[in-house]
């Protein structure tokens, strides 16, 4: 059976096909600063926004951008003071954002425990046409930013400080960024989920970062590993009548997983068949002919 045969399939093979290339394309500018876990807690945010957007008869994709956006500038105000009592203010963050909208997705009409899953977790079969085009206008916006502006991004995450000094505007690009990465994760909440969304973002770069060397590559190399894990995770889901954002995940660590063995194996086969350089035998040839030399003074 053809599952592209169904226009529900075929737009949920969408919709994976732009998260799989946004989310790794943000994601390696997170990864390259250490800061990848932000994209999950993004996501407890764009919950609020989820949920007042169903408690409103609003799109709940429109206020979770929204609110994920808000939520981004204050977590990149936090960061820059870097103060210890920052992480307490973006915990408060964080868990207010789940919390509240768990609590407006629970008051809003209509609403259900599937209903709220399905923005937790993923519902890439129940992406509607309106909601494609939305995902459509915000990936064009976030790979725009990420690619066009790669040169000054990267100098940012790289050094902060020379950036500063070379006269680029660092803070402007810092909140830039932040709004790029809430922007990814309410794209992505349809697809997998705003709990998993990050996984998505890190995972494929951290599988890139082992294949090759350089920033563009390792970009490229991510972007195509996300939409291919993306799409093999939604045939899979199919398969297997597993959750399908869940599977997506779970089939880019099986990548990572198999990446890094294999570059082990690689590394390993290579040390046996290389042969051993001249400067690790000179220094016992030297010791010797020393030896000898101190041998025949004593005698």
């Amino acid at each position: 059976m053809n599952l592209f045969a169904y226009d529900f399939m075929v737009r949920a093979l969408i919709g994976v096909v732009l998260t799989g290339l946004i989310a790794p394309a943000i994601g390696i500018y997170l990864v390259q600063r250490r800061l990848s876990l932000i994209g999950d807690g993004l996501g407890h945010v764009a919950l609020t926004g989820v949920g007042a957007g169903l408690l409103f008869g609003r799109s709940p994709v429109i206020a979770a951008v929204v609110a994920a956006a808000i939520g981004a500038v204050v977590v990149e105000l936090v960061r820059e003071r870097g103060r210890t009592s920052g992480d307490v203010a973006l915990a408060i963050l964080f868990y207010g954002g789940i919390s509240g909208g768990v609590m407006l997705v629970s008051l809003s009409a209509g609403s259900s425990n599937r209903n709220l899953m399905s923005y937790l977790f993923g519902s890439p079969l129940t992406t509607s046409t309106e909601d494609l085009y939305v995902i459509g206008v915000l990936a064009a916006a976030v790979l725009a930013v990420a690619l066009f502006l790669r040169p000054w991004l990267f100098a940012v995450c790289h050094d902060e400080e020379y950036a500063r000094v070379s006269g680029l505007p660092v803070r402007s690009l810092n909140i830039l960024m932040a709004v790029t990465t809430a922007v990814t994760v309410t794209a992505a909440m349809r697809t997998v989920g705003l709990l998993l969304v990050s996984a998505l973002m890190v995972i494929p770069v951290a599988t890139a970062q082992r294949m090759s060397r350089g920033f563009a590559a390792t970009m490229g190399w991510a972007m195509a590993l996300g939409v291919l894990t993306g799409v093999t995770g939604l045939w899979t889901a199919w398969q297997a009548d597993s959750a399908p954002g869940a599977t997506i995940v779970l089939v880019a660590i099986a990548a990572f997983v198999l990446v890094t063995a294999g570059m082990v194996v690689k590394g390993r086969l290579a040390g046996r068949e290389r042969p051993a350089p001249a400067a690790e035998t000179e220094p016992i040839e030297c010791a010797i002919d020393r030896a000898a030399q101190r041998d025949t003074v004593s005698g």
